[in-house]
């Protein structure tokens, strides 16, 4: 039968020509590309690259584990026998100090009688090296031709002869904060052949912005051993005694004694570097009264110029809170001048640091000034721009090296205003005469209970060297502020001697013509001081009154 189906409507089928390829599908095309030897050679590589990096990045982190495995298990057990004790105000108590390592891991510190945690070793193997070349060098095996080209630069300075006397010399530094430890440094480096360093203190996190050689490895050792480590890689023949001690003046034959437990060369220089009064005052005037040759550091806190920083008497110091309670305090101890100090003319002004305000617990303690981590050290946060003790330090060395060297050098100069102060002894002695021959008709070999030092104590320490009531510094003189209330009669209690009756605070300090009015109106007036004076004045003479009552107790 013939098939009568329209042709359009039967499926047309795909007609190909013989020598077309056919079209290549996924399948294929990886069979292909695996049977590719550059193929199969990338893919072995990038394979086997994968497989070293696990194995190196495991072995690595098991390691790590092993590590920590073996620190953990080297810590022994807290128990009853593994205890610190530390002094805590007055009381003793236990205490544990324990540094947080990871989230399983502690360490027990003991701590000091200071409060702060012994000295862990940290040395490394540089170290070792190079506190092995120091003892060798100090015991002389070390080539003198490397110590002169090291110090070739100082000794071509200053000239054989003086080098001579410098390399020969032996300093002790007293307190090795931020100013001590670049002054040891600058020391060293010059060539002193031996040191002494005397500090209680020990590195702390906060030392860091200021200190000359102290690193993190070092926070929690004593700044003694930190400083004279570090240095003994620069300078390995130098010399060092460390002593790990608060001054104290009971200490002095052995912290300010000859070199070698006492039986060597006495110190050429002592360097004061410490910051709290009572010690430095102690230590100056040990030295003073000892006739040993010191230079003392004053403030370098919320100071920031250095063009303005000074090496002069302490008579002649200004603008430094330091200098002026050390001052003040010396002259109450009968010491005037003759110390030579570093010290910062800079003044306050506004914007600039200033000392951070304590709480009201630590005022209402009274002695807010001082700076303390002991007892009778009032702890006070002191704002340092870490350079500016370094400049400090360096002026005191620079200091110390032209002494000894006998290098010439100039200095601030003192104040010598003795005869204004026996001008000003005479003018007294003058008025209370005159105050006594109201009550008394002989008045000769009248006596007056102060000294010429006493006179420069008011005027300079206590009065400012300016006139209370005007502010005027020239012709000045001293007066009873006060009337006395049962006359001048003077004190005749021992046979052929008669002296006035008054105390030191009782004075005050004015010009001579304001005191001849004053001595006229109030003394031998009877006027009231309120009719005479503004408030402001009467103020400012209640106040400098109440300074000088807290001194008196040193007199």
């Amino acid at each position: 039968m013939k098939d009568t189906t329209d042709s359009s409507r039967r499926p047309k089928q795909a007609h190909h020509d013989r020598d077309s390829p056919r079209p290549e599908t996924m399948s294929s095309w990886l069979e292909r590309q695996a049977s590719n030897h550059q193929v199969q050679l990338a893919a072995t590589a990038v394979l086997s690259g994968i497989a070293v990096a696990g194995i190196i990045y495991g072995s690595q982190a098991a390691r790590r584990r092993v590590a920590i495995d073996e620190l953990k298990a080297s810590i022994p057990e807290l128990s009853e026998t593994h205890h610190a004790q530390t002094v805590c105000g007055r009381h003793r108590k236990t205490v544990c100090a324990r540094a947080k390592l990871d989230d399983s891991l502690t360490v027990s510190v003991k701590l000091t009688n200071f409060g702060f945690a012994e000295p862990v070793s940290l040395t490394n193997k540089d170290d070792e090296r190079a506190a092995a070349l120091a003892r060798r060098a100090q015991q002389g095996d070390y080539d003198e031709e490397l110590i002169s080209e090291q110090l070739t630069r100082t000794a071509s300075f200053l000239t054989p002869p003086r080098f001579a006397k410098l390399r020969d010399s032996f300093v002790i530094i007293v307190g090795l904060g931020g100013v001590g430890s670049h002054c040891a440094s600058a020391l060293a480096r010059s060539g002193v052949s031996r040191i002494r360093l005397v500090d209680f203190d020990q590195v702390t996190l906060s030392s860091l912005n200021r200190h000359a050689v102290a690193s993190l490895a070092d926070v929690g050792t004593p700044k003694v051993h930190c400083v004279r480590k570090r240095l003994e890689a620069v300078v390995p023949w130098v010399k060092w005694e460390c002593f790990n001690e608060v001054w104290q003046k009971e200490q002095g034959e052995k912290l300010l004694g000859p070199w070698d437990r006492g039986r060597g060369k006495k110190p050429d220089y002592v360097v004061d570097a410490i910051d709290n009064i009572d010690s430095k005052v102690a230590l100056l005037k040990y030295c003073h009264e000892r006739h040993i040759k010191v230079v003392s550091s004053m403030g370098a806190g919320c100071k920031s110029d250095p063009t303005r920083v000074f090496v002069g008497d302490i008579s002649a110091s200004l603008e430094d809170p330091l200098s002026r309670v050390t001052r003040r305090r010396l002259r109450a101890e009968g010491i005037a001048d003759g110390i030579p100090v570093v010290y910062s003319t800079e003044k306050p002004g506004p914007g600039k640091a200033q000392l951070l305000p304590l709480s009201d617990e630590e005022f209402i303690k009274g002695q807010v000034n001082e700076l303390s981590v002991l007892p009778d050290f009032r702890a006070r946060i002191l704002p340092v721009l870490g350079t500016m003790p370094a400049v400090f330090g360096y002026a005191v060395a620079n200091f110390v090296v032209m002494e000894i060297s006998e290098y010439p050098h100039e200095t601030v100069a003192g104040k010598s205003r003795d005869k204004m102060y026996d001008n000003i002894l005479s003018t007294l002695q003058g008025l209370e005469e005159r105050l006594a021959k109201d009550t008394v008709a002989d008045v000769r070999g009248l006596k007056i209970p102060i000294a010429k030092d006493d006179i420069g104590y008011l005027v300079e320490e206590v009065y400012r060297g300016k006139s209370v009531v005007s502010g005027v510094p020239t012709r000045l003189t001293l007066i009873r502020w006060k009337a006395a209330e049962k006359g001048y009669r003077p004190d005749e209690d021992w046979e052929g001697q008669k002296s006035s009756v008054f105390r030191l605070n009782e004075l005050v300090c004015m010009t001579k013509e304001e005191a001849t009015v004053h001595e006229r109106e109030v003394l031998k007036g009877g006027r009231a001081l309120e009719g005479m004076y503004s408030k402001h004045v009467i103020d400012l003479v209640e106040t400098r009154q109440k300074e000088e009552a807290q001194y008196d107790r040193y007199r």
